[in-house]
Formats: structure tokens, C-alpha cells, sequence
């Protein structure tokens, strides 16, 4: 073993260091730099301190310094990270490491451990592990004097910087040595497969995009109860088959992914649509030929005469191209799971549009790190993990959230019952609005429309304000259909939401027409009433014919909704007897005979309650209006209870009859004969900060160093948020295990 722990003079560029009671903490960028740092330390190779320009590791207790000649960041195009040292000795090394698929093609003519180092990745991704691998080169002192000079002057360059760097970084990333490669378990949270499995069941589509390699992602896949054994994957070549029959017949685009299995397609996919038993896997590379940027195309193209004249060819090819992309979603949208791996930060929020631009949904992006930025900002509602990847992604969202099964309680608990609080809100609204106020409207008729007000000027000001909106408003906030245990055990009422079931243009008509007959009913029950009695001394008077009709609505919107609430706390009965003393004490107020004499222009009802409603005559109006205004309400939900089927109870029934989900285990689901290379660097990360540690502006302030502790074996755990905790403790937590495995050469 020429090198027996090439990550060590690799990995500190990116890793900070601190000293809390004599242990060494490593924090990083990414828990893999900081999961592989930790394992040299653990095999005897500890990184201590690090300067502007050098990196002092103890190696098996001998110290060595290492100067730092150049940074190679890293960014997701290269899939690679490199550094440029001087050892001790004088020499000039170059370490990368990387994915296999770009690290393997860059080694030197004598490749004899190439073979035996896949045999490894093979064995690795077998177990779903993320893998990289290692390289080296001696650089002579000649070629780094050039080299030196080529990077410094792209590096001051003031346009197309990043690009000339790459092609400087390319020229040394070459002939190199393999030194090996390393493997890394990075586990599920808890409760993923069941919120997974629990999306699906509420009726939602779930699209991976990840960096991943396509053999681990779909593991993870299956892993998470994404895809079973029971579906068929689609993979790239059946899906170009499937596009190309569907676009060469007529009714490809019908808005039916029925039309994109003609006839030309297999007998075996049409009947995995048939039985929804579908799921499609592509890459990165595929979305390329999909994905169509036509703002960026028509930014980026002049607008000369000649691109005037052929403006019409290029609609034509925007439109064949959205014509693909079309068909591409409708297929995806018929497929119980979509898995996209190998993508990049801009793919997934391009995906993103790609789904709002041809379909009508509502797209929810959840994400953890720097590189789901792009794709939560693009969604209508983006959700941020707090994790070990940093916290850019819940700086960015509309929730955060610690752990993705607490999605569950977002989506199917608060989302459901929030849906059902705005949609019973907004009905009853209208409704006691429409009760209250279209009143005004059949008074008109016999006023021959002079604008004579019916009801009393402060009954039309307090009317939404005080007495009708406490109670609505607690409806608002408490209201609750069944248990969050009950929201949880049935996801299948979520589906009410992604139908619109409980408010519409249909629900919106129905409360208005409700609101409607309350008014008539109030209005022409008190008319019935009193127009016999214009001789009477209280109930003949129009001050009194008011007062009959606004307390039967006031009574009337009340009684409606103590029928609509169906979770009671003691805020909502609180609130309706509130609503009933506000509506009799500013009654009192804005009636009595010293208001009146002090602004007879503004109370103008002295008294009328008081008249009103002490005569047996009128509360038995005011009854008679309550109850035939009830009684259509009441013989509706009635007739609904006893035809509509009950829809929890057809839930149990289904429930009764399901399987005990299987135990999860991270298993291949892929041949192993499979022509992928099994890397699963994720290379869709951000980009590293080489630049910021070669200005120093990174480091921090050293404290003494602790040498008792440096060179001790621990266990090798991927860090979780509390990294000051003893090792034994977080052993024994539910944090994420990393498991490390070095292959030398």
C-alpha cells in the first residue's frame, strides 16, 4: 500500500475543526466529508489543524505537515474535487477522489487494479452504499510551474472564469494513479416507507429527483415502499418507444394516458397501466432531451432579421418539443412512481415546471440541502428538512420540518382539517351573509326601489363584526371532521381536497340559494304577520317589522351553525352565546331614548326591540321563521345520512382487508450484471468552498492542541445534529449510521 489513508490530505480543505473538552469535532459541509474525515482518524491518520495555506495531520502518531498549492473545487458538472500539496519530502501530489464513472476514466495506461476496485463498487452497491473513488499523481516540478501560471491566469479572468478553470483543472486531472475506494451507508430516517406509502394512498403523485446513481436510487426505491416487486419499471428505451407510438398516432395527447399505450406497445405495459402497476427511472442525461427551455432559448438567441424569417420554423419546433414534453407527463402522471436520478440542482426545478406547465396540480418540493434550492423555489409550496445537510433548503421553504414523517401529520392531519376549516368558513359565510342582507332586497319591491333601508343602520355595521362572526371564526380554527389518529389511519380523505369536493362554484350556489330562502322566509313570514295588524299598537309598525326580521336571521344563521359545527370546544360554545348577548346589548344600546335625543339622525329604532319582542304575538313569528328556515337544512342532512354511503365506514371495510406491509431492508432490486457503474457520489451537490479556505476567510481561532486524544479508535458513526454527545449515546439514537469501507490498492 503506496498511500494507506489518501483521504486525509484530500478531505480537510473542506472540514472545520474545533476543540470542545479535549475531543476533536470535525463540522463539514456534507456529512460525507465529515463521515470520511472521522474514518482516517479512527484508522490512525488524524487531521489536526489546518492554516491558509498548510494541513498538519498526525499520521499513525507521526505529525506531517502537507503545503496546499491549489484547491480543485468541486461543482456538479466535474463530479469531482482535487487538491495540489507538497509534502514533507518536497514532492507535489495531486489527490482526487470522485464518482468511478469520472475517475476511471482518467487513470493512467496500467490499470491492474481497476478490475478488482469495480469487482468492489459492484459489491458495495449491492448494498445500496454511497461509493467514491480515490485517485493520485506525482507532479513534477516542471509541469507544476506551468501549470501554476495557466491557473492564475484564468483565475483573474473577469468573464467565463468557471469555464477556463475547469478546462486548467482538466488538464492535470489526468494519467492518474488508483488508490481505491470507499463506501458509505447512509440510512432512511424513520418513518419514511410509511409517509411514502401513506402520499400514495392520499392520492399523490411521488417523483424522486436525486444525484444519486440509478441503481441506488431505485433500491431506495423499493426500500422506502416507492416501488414493490409487483410493478414494472420502465427504463429509458421503453419509454422512447412509448413517446414514439404515441406520436405517430392521433390521439396521443387525448389527456389520457391510455392514449400513449397504442397499439404498437407491448402487450405488457398496457396491461401494467391497466392495473396502474407502473414506474418510470430515467436519468439525468434523458431529461436533457426532454426538458425544453424555450424562455432561456429566446433570451440567449438575437433577434436578427434572419431569426425573423424563420420564426415560423422555430414555433414549429417549440411545439413539437412541448408536444414531447406533454407526452412525456402524461405518461409519468399514469405511472404510480417516478424516479429521476443523476440530475442537477437546475434539472429538478426545470422538472418542476415541466409538471405545473402541463398539468393542472398543485406541486409540493420536498428537500434537505443546498442542492433542492432551485426545485423548493420553483414548487407553489416547498417544504425544507433540517438535517446534516445544512439549513439552506428550510431558509428557502414555506415549512421546515425536523424529519420527513412528520410530512404526515403536515399534509394529512393540519393540511386536511385547514382545507375543511377555509371551506366551511367561506360557506357559511356566504350563507349568513346572504340571510342577513338580501332581506333589503324584498323590502325593495314594496318600496318601489326608493332605497328606504329596511333594517336598522348599526344592525347593517354589527352585523359581520358582532353578531355573526365569533362563531364562525372559532369554526375557523377548531374545526374537525374526525381525529388526527382517524386522518392518519384513513389518507384516503385527503382526496376530498384534490377534488374540490367541499367548496365549488356548485357550493357556492348552494349557500346562496340557502341564504336566499332564509331571507324570503323571514321576510315574508313577518310580512304575513303584520299586514293584517296595521291597526296594532306594537307588531303593526315598520320599526317592529325590522326588529321581527332581523332577530329570525340573527336565530336562524345561529341555529345553522351549531348544525355545521362537528368538533365543539369551549371557545365555540363561548362564542355563540357571545354572539347572542353582543347582538341583545347593543340592541339595547343603540335603541334607547337617550341615544336618541342625543343623535336622532343616527338612532333612529328608539325602542323597537322593546316593543317588539315583548308581544307573544311576534316571538312566535320570530319561531315560526326559525323553524321553516331550519327545516330544509335539517331535512337534507338528514335524506344525505341515510342515502350517501358513509365514507369512513367503506374506508374500514378496505382497511380490513390489507396485508401487513413487509419489513424493510436496503437490498438491490437490479441485476448484478447491470452495464452501470454502481457510484453513488452525489455529484448534484453545491459547489465546495475551496475559494473561501484559499482566502482564509473560513478558518477560525485555534485552540491548545490535545494530543491524548487525537490517535484513540472510536466507532464510526455518520455525525448527527449533536455532535458533542458521547459516542455510546449516539450508537444507541436513531440518527443515521454511517459504515465505511476502504478498499487500498
Amino acid at each position: 500500500v503506496r498511500h494507506p489513508c489518501p483521504i486525509v490530505p484530500l478531505k480537510p480543505y473542506c472540514v472545520f475543526l474545533s476543540l470542545l473538552t479535549g475531543q476533536l469535532i470535525y463540522q463539514a459541509a456534507s456529512p460525507d466529508e465529515e463521515a470520511l474525515v472521522t474514518a482516517a482518524r479512527n484508522m490512525g491518520y488524524v487531521f489536526l489543524s489546518r492554516t491558509q495555506d498548510t494541513i498538519t495531520i498526525s499520521e499513525l502518531g507521526k505529525e506531517r505537515t502537507y503545503k496546499v498549492l491549489a484547491l480543485l473545487d468541486f461543482n456538479s458538472v466535474r463530479k469531482r474535487m482535487s487538491v495540489l500539496v507538497r509534502d514533507p519530502e518536497g514532492r507535489i501530489k495531486l489527490y482526487t477522489k470522485g464518482a468511478d464513472t469520472v475517475i476511471l476514466e482518467r487513470l493512467h495506461s496500467d490499470r491492474s487494479s481497476e478490475a478488482y476496485t469495480v469487482k468492489a463498487l459492484n459489491s458495495f452497491a449491492e448494498e445500496t452504499l454511497r461509493t467514491l473513488c480515490l485517485a493520485t499523481k506525482e507532479v513534477e516540478e516542471k509541469e507544476y510551474a506551468q501549470w501554476s501560471k495557466k491557473h492564475h491566469a484564468a483565475s483573474v479572468l473577469l468573464q467565463n472564469r468557471a469555464e477556463e478553470l475547469d478546462k486548467v483543472y482538466e488538464a492535470i486531472e489526468q494519467d492518474l494513479q488508483l488508490l481505491g475506494a470507499t463506501a458509505i451507508e447512509d440510512k432512511l430516517q424513520d418513518g419514511v416507507p410509511e409517509t411514502i406509502h401513506l402520499l400514495k394512498r392520499g392520492g399523490m403523485k411521488v417523483w424522486v429527483l436525486t444525484g444519486d446513481k440509478q441503481e441506488t436510487a431505485v433500491n431506495i426505491g423499493f426500500a422506502s415502499q416507492l416501488l414493490s416487486d409487483d410493478m414494472t419499471i420502465l427504463g429509458e428505451m421503453e419509454i422512447c418507444e412509448i413517446l414514439k407510438s404515441s406520436s405517430n398516432s392521433d390521439n396521443s395527447l387525448a389527456g389520457s394516458g391510455e392514449a400513449l399505450f397504442g397499439c404498437d406497445s407491448p402487450q405488457h405495459f398496457q396491461a401494467s397501466f391497466t392495473h396502474g402497476k407502473m414506474a418510470l427511472v430515467i436519468s439525468g442525461d434523458f431529461l436533457d432531451k426532454i426538458l425544453h427551455d424555450v424562455g432561456e432559448e429566446q433570451g440567449k438567441r438575437k433577434q436578427s432579421a434572419w431569426d425573423r424569417l424563420l420564426c415560423c420554423q422555430a414555433k414549429a419546433k417549440g411545439d413539437h418539443q412541448n408536444s414531447v414534453e406533454e407526452a412525456f407527463v402524461e405518461l409519468a402522471t399514469a405511472c404510480q412512481a417516478v424516479i429521476c436520478c443523476r440530475v442537477t440542482p437546475k434539472q429538478k426545478a426545470l422538472v418542476v415546471q415541466m409538471v405545473k406547465r402541463h398539468k393542472n396540480a398543485i406541486a409540493l418540493a420536498i428537500g434537505d440541502g443546498a442542492n433542492d434550492v432551485n426545485m423548493i423555489k420553483t414548487a407553489d409550496i416547498g417544504v425544507g428538512i433540517s438535517g446534516q445537510e445544512g439549513m439552506q433548503a428550510v431558509q428557502c421553504s414555506d415549512y421546515a420540518l425536523a424529519q420527513f414523517r412528520y410530512l404526515q401529520r403536515l399534509l394529512f392531519v393540519h393540511g386536511r382539517w385547514s382545507y375543511l376549516r377555509i371551506c366551511k368558513f367561506l360557506r357559511y359565510f356566504f350563507y349568513k351573509t346572504f340571510a342577513g342582507m338580501m332581506a333589503q332586497i324584498w323590502f325593495a319591491f314594496f318600496t318601489g326601489f326608493t332605497a328606504q333601508p329596511l333594517l336598522e343602520g348599526w344592525f347593517l355595521a354589527l352585523y359581520n363584526v358582532f353578531y355573526t362572526s365569533y362563531p364562525v371564526l372559532c369554526m375557523g380554527m377548531f374545526e374537525q371532521d374526525v381525529s388526527a389518529k382517524k386522518s392518519l389511519k384513513f389518507p384516503e380523505l385527503y382526496k376530498a381536497g384534490q377534488k374540490d369536493l367541499l367548496f365549488n362554484f356548485q357550493t357556492f350556489c348552494l349557500s346562496f340559494i340557502q341564504g336566499s330562502f332564509v331571507s324570503l322566509a323571514s321576510f315574508y313570514i313577518a310580512l304575513w304577520a303584520c299586514e293584517d295588524n296595521t291597526g296594532a299598537r306594537i307588531i303593526g309598525d315598520y320599526q317592529s317589522f325590522a326588529m321581527i326580521i332581523a332577530t329570525s336571521a340573527i336565530l336562524t344563521v345561529t341555529v345553522e351553525i351549531i348544525l355545521d359545527v362537528k368538533f365543539w370546544t369551549v371557545f365555540s360554545v363561548l362564542a355563540v352565546f357571545l354572539s347572542l348577548i353582543l347582538y341583545c346589548l347593543f340592541s339595547y344600546l343603540t335603541q334607547s331614548f337617550p341615544a336618541y335625543k342625543t343623535a336622532p339622525t343616527v338612532f333612529q329604532f328608539p325602542d323597537a326591540s322593546k316593543n317588539a319582542l315583548v308581544d307573544p304575538l311576534a316571538l312566535l313569528v320570530i319561531l315560526l321563521s326559525v323553524t321553516v328556515s331550519t327545516l330544509p337544512s335539517l331535512t337534507v342532512r338528514f335524506l344525505r345520512s341515510i342515502t350517501v354511503p358513509r365514507t369512513m365506514s367503506e374506508l374500514a371495510q378496505a382497511r380490513d382487508l390489507k396485508m401487513e406491509p413487509s419489513a424493510v431492508e436496503l437490498t438491490s432490486h437490479i441485476q448484478r450484471d447491470s452495464h452501470w457503474r454502481r457510484s453513488s457520489y452525489a455529484f448534484s451537490h453545491k459547489e465546495g468552498y475551496g475559494d473561501l479556505i484559499s482566502r482564509g476567510a473560513s478558518l477560525r481561532r485555534k485552540g491548545p492542541r490535545v494530543h491524548s486524544e487525537l490517535n484513540g479508535v472510536h466507532h464510526m458513526l455518520l455525525p448527527g445534529k449533536e455532535d458533542s454527545m458521547p459516542t455510546e449515546d449516539i450508537a444507541s439514537s436513531h440518527e443515521a449510521v454511517a459504515q465505511q469501507k476502504f478498499l487500498p490498492c
